[in-house]
């Protein structure tokens, strides 16, 4: 049996329909920036975050970058967060001129550690980017009283989290921004790069859609040098059809992490993801913790079980942050997580015989150790 780790086509041929008639109206229509598509996505996806406004922009890193602007932060700030990100989260931070300030994280959840938060703050620190990973939120209560007591500014990396709630909230709704990517493998993923930053703010509303459009208010009137971050029609009009079933597919996701969990928990030394008891995750991907990583990775793709690492290098030990001088040790539990973290095939419409299958195939290699 072949097990793809996420399988577009299908997701693709349950759309098409929609889809086709969408782009050839833009075509006919030389509709290809901006207009009813993206003011229609981005009514919607507010909606859907119980959001005031909606952005839309040209991919994930863009609305960090832009949240990041928008709210002041700027050279010689610093900016806490995690290393068990994708790089996006801190080359945001460094692109504003900022610098990423690491705390650890939970061994359970991978999210950050709301009680390291506190000894990282200095009189530089601007803002907390915690990232819900993998499709959990974090812990928010505590991150958003000590962001409170300490006068900082809370902006959620909200890109594996399309729709997850915390407490009944919605991800990206609680700080006073959340990023949203919608990179093609996303929960809601466009058919290329796109994102977008929601708020409840006017004023942070309005400096983001001008930084999006190089700095204009309108057409060549510049208030302050931007970028050329838009989101364009077309993504958007795919998001538009895919935000219809955006519901469905978090559950599904949701049922095959409960069937996972129910085969794998039987299989001594493999540990299952947790989903905390304030959380209810859509599952963007669903991580396993297991010893000898890389020889289970080379057995499930011998057997035509497609696997990903996400991620197997922390940031901190990254070539791209050498110059901040952090050693293996730096934080402990980070790496151990990192070293032994496999991503198994995680999409709405993998079968129940496919995730059968996958976790007999961990059955007999932890078996046959």
């Amino acid at each position: 049996m072949k097990v793809p780790f996420l399988d577009l086509k299908i997701q693709y041929r349950e759309i098409e329909q929609e889809v086709l008639p969408m782009v050839t109206d833009a075509m006919e229509n030389a509709s290809f920036i901006g207009g009813p598509q993206v003011s229609g996505f981005e009514e919607e996806f507010a909606s859907l975050c119980d959001s005031k406004f909606c952005v839309g922009v040209g991919s994930g890193t863009d609305a960090l970058r832009f949240a990041l602007m928008a709210v002041g932060v700027g050279p010689g700030d610093e900016v806490i967060t995690v290393p068990n990100t994708f790089i996006a989260t801190t080359e945001a931070i460094s692109q504003v001129g900022a610098v990423p300030v690491f705390v650890d994280i939970y061994p359970d959840t991978s999210n950050i550690d709301f009680f390291q938060i506190e000894d990282k703050i200095t009189e530089k620190t601007k803002a907390i980017i915690p990232v819900h990973l993998y499709g959990q939120p974090a812990d928010m209560d505590p991150i958003l009283d000590i962001a409170k007591r300490h006068d900082l500014v809370v902006i959620e990396d909200s890109c594996q989290a399309h729709g997850a709630l915390y407490k009944g909230k919605k991800a990206g709704a609680m700080g006073i921004a959340g990023c949203f990517s919608f990179y093609p493998g996303k929960n809601l993923g466009a058919f290329g790069e796109a994102g977008a930053v929601v708020t409840q703010d006017d004023e942070i509303a309005d400096k983001i859609r001008m930084i999006r459009d190089h700095g204009q208010e309108k057409k060549y009137f510049h208030q302050i040098e931007g970028y050329n971050g838009r989101l364009d029609a077309i993504q958007a009009g795919v998001l538009r059809i895919k935000l219809k079933r955006l519901g469905a597919w978090n559950r599904s996701r949701r049922e095959n992490a409960a069937y996972y969990n129910e085969l794998l928990s039987e299989i001594p030394g493999v540990t299952i993801p947790v989903e905390a008891d304030f959380a209810v995750s859509v599952y963007h991907l669903y991580v396993i913790l297991i010893d000898d990583r890389d020889r289970l990775q080379q057995f499930l793709g011998d057997k035509g079980i497609a696997t990903g690492l996400h991620y197997p290098a922390p940031l901190h030990l990254q070539k791209a942050y050498a110059h901040f001088g952090f050693k293996e040790g730096a934080f402990p539990v980070t790496e151990n997580v990192a070293g032994r973290l496999i991503s198994l095939p995680m999409y709405p419409q993998l079968s129940k015989e496919q995730i059968e299958y996958v976790a007999e195939s961990i059955k007999e290699f932890m078996n046959n150790k």
